[in-house]
């Protein structure tokens, strides 16, 4: 039965995560801990489920951007609800500006997610989180340089129309919504959170996550887990007093994120593990646990024929999700022109996930017909490699040159731009870890 074009399409789209638990997202999912230097999703869930299951913990779960975290973590939440745990997953990015993100921000959004998932459970009303909220509402609603802001009455937060009752999750959204849209409401509210911050952690804490917990453990359940995705996405821009703001999170307000009473994961900006207070970081928090690339090659140059075999057998499901791996593989030249294409997708993606998904989209939308030809996957890989070069500078074509030939990363904040840009990737397997530069920039004539 030929192929269908458009579905084949649909299943290599960059921007949709897998949801693991779905039947036909499952199809799709190819485990590739084998060749990332173990999995570190067990090691997550052992931390919480097994060593850990009846005391706070808090875990950072790092890697480059695209490169599967969020489809790992939702296997995860999948796993620890089997296990037992209820389970709060969400994208932090729904709700913060992601270029100007404060602490209170974090613990707020958090708040939220937590008291909208367990409406249902009966807990008393959290009379000091209101306060605070109240007290938050009264500066939003105050004038700035004369003008005064347009927001509701202060009496209506967190009720609905019909006044019945106050809903915590309602009342934050309600506030931050507000504030995620204008910047000077933004800084007005942090201004207002900042030394409240260990006011509102204990009201959290005591009024929210603890009488929670004792709820579901009531309901048989072992505990809760908050898995806060996308907070590596956030911005490296410098705040006002010269700290840059994945730092300024992630070490100067470690202890706040730590002290949340239930577990909590977050993923951290990778480009973190070549800072300077990296060091600092990991005396606040356990050593944040690393998803990174599948190797297409090893160090030495030669062909990772594991890590390879994993990539060709993902490219494939795309488009044969109910055959198995063997299967999978006489069906190439319904694909590819030749087995070669293939090979080629799969290094120049350097085993990044999305990348070569994007790479494989484009053709597709490129040639409009299957099987797909060397010829148009060459196009597309000159073209990204374009886009690419154009923002390195001298200096980073240097550091480049370095990686290429010694296969490390240093400490330089110019390698923390390179690992941020997608420009070098990090491989991990059998207990050795390597960098590489990007295989599509690699081939760029600055370093030949």
């Amino acid at each position: 039965m030929a192929i269908d074009l458009h579905r084949f399409f649909e299943a290599t789209d960059p921007s949709k995560t897998l949801v693991v638990n779905l039947p036909e997202d499952r199809k799709y999912y190819i485990d590739f801990s084998s060749v990332r230097g173990g999995d570190v999703i067990t090691k997550l869930k052992q931390t919480i489920a097994y060593f850990k299951p009846n005391k706070p913990t808090c875990q950072l779960f790092t890697g480059h951007i695209g490169c599967g975290k969020s489809t790992e973590l939702l296997r995860l939440l999948l796993e620890l609800e089997k296990d037992g745990f209820h389970v709060i997953y969400f994208e932090s990015s729904e709700d913060l500006e992601m270029t100007d993100v404060d602490i209170g921000d974090v613990l707020l959004a958090i708040a939220r997610r937590v008291s909208q998932s367990l409406e249902k459970i009966n807990i008393a009303e959290p009379r000091r989180l209101k306060e605070l909220l109240q007290g938050a509402w009264n500066v939003l609603n105050s004038e700035v340089t004369g003008v005064k802001l347009k927001v509701p009455n202060v009496g209506d937060i967190g009720f609905s129309a019909e006044k019945e009752k106050f809903s915590l999750s309602l009342g934050i959204g309600e506030i931050t919504s507000k504030a995620k849209s204008d910047s000077t409401l933004r800084e007005r509210l942090n201004q207002y959170l900042a030394p409240q911050k260990v006011k509102l952690l204990a009201a959290i804490n005591q009024e929210l996550l603890e009488p929670a917990i004792a709820e579901l453990k009531q309901q048989g359940k072992k505990g809760l887990v908050v898995i806060v995705d996308n907070l590596d996405r956030i911005d490296n821009r410098v705040k006002a007093w010269g700290r840059t703001q994945q730092e300024y999170l992630f070490v100067d307000q470690a202890e706040s994120l730590n002290k949340l009473n239930c577990h909590v994961v977050y993923t951290m900006p990778l480009s973190l593990k070549f800072s300077n207070d990296y060091g600092m970081l990991t005396q606040r928090f356990d050593d944040p646990k690393v998803l990174p690339m599948v190797p297409v090659k090893l160090p030495d140059g030669s062909i990772h024929e594991q890590g390879m075999a994993l990539m060709r057998d993902m490219v494939l499901a795309r488009a044969f999700p109910d055959l198995n791996s063997v299967e999978r593989l006489s069906k190439i030249a319904e694909i590819f022109d030749n087995e070669m294409t293939l090979d080629r997708l799969c290094m120049a993606s350097g085993g990044h996930v999305r990348d070569v998904l994007k790479l494989l989209n484009t053709c597709i939308q490129e040639e409009m017909a299957l099987p797909l030809t060397r010829r148009t996957l060459e196009t597309v890989i000159i073209g990204r490699r374009n886009e690419m070069v154009l923002p390195i500078s001298d200096e980073e074509w240097e550091l480049l040159r370095r990686v290429k030939e010694k296969k490390k990363v240093s400490d330089d904040s110019g390698y923390q731009k390179l690992i941020r840009s997608r420009f070098v990737f990090e491989y991990r397997d059998n207990g050795e870890f390597w960098f590489d530069v990007n295989p599509i920039l690699a081939e760029a004539r600055e370093l030949q």
